[in-house]
């Protein structure tokens, strides 16, 4: 033990000297270099694809026209539920569209429920919309959910979505058109904020949606490298779901069922599309605490999934070398060690730089990132948003988005030890507690 201090002394005396910003500096950066910065530029690259593509083809029309079903899983959205209802019946797609809202634990989930029976489809204006709703006395959690509306679905596309987001309407027919190809058996959508300027919070949240999830997507999909189908919004064939038992317990449901599907990508050659046409638009935590909240638990599922659920099945045998590099990459470096990696710097940088080194180094640093979030939200506006307008507002949060970024990445930490030592996703609010305990234990 002695000598691990002793080691650790002579490591760190050096950084409080008069060239520690400079050692400091060589410690950091072969991580963003190596790693942070390609993938970055993999996304620019991906996304300017995209955009000369979808510049230079020409529009086909498909006569693709299946029935879809789409399984909204609800439970105390309330009257919110309707506005989600009725951007479904809007939609402009041809085809049918059968509607499935599932009320989990209708007993006590009353506002809910009778917002769902109190909805009326006008069969003059929607002759091929076809509401089916489901109420589950007992809660059973959104898996549950899910899984009793993929048993009453009887569409060939199913679509798993929130009570609470409601969509464009294009969204179906933007959709929908991948599945005419037999490789895809899953899209992902895009979503937006809703309640964007609510406060500072889903401001920020509203441009993190834009560049972290949105624009990455796009630029990932071009390398068929989609890391995520979103629970609140994605879309599955449902033969394919049906094969592999449909949605599994515990939380996450929707990075769990996304593994699953690439764990057959090398064997059937399977490919993952992201439609940004396709458009939800979803209310955020409004406040920092519910947001820090939201995140605690969204990031500890990400250790859950990777390191106590999925560890068997990343290997380049079941994904193919593309994907499994990826999930290592952009799964176990970035969303697990990374953050682990700011927390230590930043500790270390406090405690053992002097103020005035310190203050270098954080706006080296913060001018490095600031520089990469305006050339990315520069991108993002003159080549992906669909409002320009709209989203140019945003760009007041592009100096401080780099700071949200600290901040998060240092949250992330703290949420996968609350996973490592307390199983923290045994507390998540998507299912009660005797649903999670008696799930098999990973």
């Amino acid at each position: 033990m002695n000598a691990f201090i002793d080691q650790l002394y002579n490591v760190l005396l050096p950084l409080s000297g008069p060239d520690g910003l400079s050692r400091l500096f060589y410690m950091l950066f072969p991580y963003f270099l190596l790693l942070e910065l390609p993938l970055n530029v993999l996304v620019v690259i991906g996304v300017l694809r995209w955009f000369v593509r979808k510049r230079t083809s020409i529009p086909k029309s498909s006569l693709y026209q299946p029935k879809v079903s789409c399984i909204i899983t609800c439970y105390s959205e309330g009257m919110d539920v309707q506005t989600t209802l009725l951007s479904l019946c809007e939609q402009t797609y041809p085809g049918h569209i059968e509607m499935i809202p599932v009320v989990d634990g209708a007993t006590v989930n009353q506002l809910t429920l009778h917002a769902v029976r109190d909805f009326q489809v006008n069969k003059e204006l929607y002759p091929r919309r076809y509401l089916r709703p489901i109420a589950k006395w007992q809660r059973g959690g959104r898996v549950s959910s899910l899984n009793a509306g993929l048993a009453h679905a009887s569409g060939e596309i199913v679509m798993a979505l929130d009570g609470d987001t409601s969509f464009d309407n294009n969204m179906v027919s933007a959709i929908v058109r991948h599945f005419a190809d037999p490789s895809v058996p899953a899209v992902a959508g895009s979503l937006r904020v809703r309640n964007a300027w609510t406060s500072m919070t889903t401001a920020v949240q509203a441009l993190e949606y834009l560049l972290s999830i949105h624009m990455s997507k796009i630029g990932l999909s071009e390398w068929n490298l989609v890391n995520n189908v979103s629970g609140a919004f994605g879309a599955f064939r449902r033969s394919f779901l049906v094969k592999i038992g449909g949605w599994n317990t515990h939380t996450a449901e929707d990075l769990d069922l996304t593994l699953r599907i690439k764990s057959y990508f090398k064997r059937h050659k399977l490919r993952i599309p992201f439609e940004p046409e396709a458009v939800g638009h979803t209310d955020a935590p409004a406040t920092f605490q519910q947001f820090l909240m939201q995140r605690l638990r969204w990031d500890g599922d990400l250790f859950f999934l990777y390191i106590r659920k999925h560890h068997h099945s990343i290997n380049p045998g079941l994904l193919g070398w593309s994907t499994f590099l990826m999930v290592l990459v952009g799964g176990f470096f970035f969303q697990l060690v990374l953050p682990f990696i700011i927390l230590g710097y930043t500790f270390l940088a406090i405690f053992v730089l002097p103020v005035s080194t310190f203050l270098i180094l954080f706006a080296l640093v913060y001018l490095l990132y600031l520089m990469i979030t305006a050339l990315m939200f520069a991108l993002m506006l003159l080549m992906v948003s669909d409002r320009p307008r709209k989203d140019l507002r945003l760009g007041l949060l592009v100096p401080i988005f780099p700071l949200f970024m600290l901040v998060m990445r240092c949250w992330s930490a703290v949420a996968m030890l609350n996973e490592a030592f307390r199983r923290g996703h045994e507390e998540s609010s998507m299912a009660p507690w005797w649903v999670l305990k008696k799930a098999t234990r990973f």
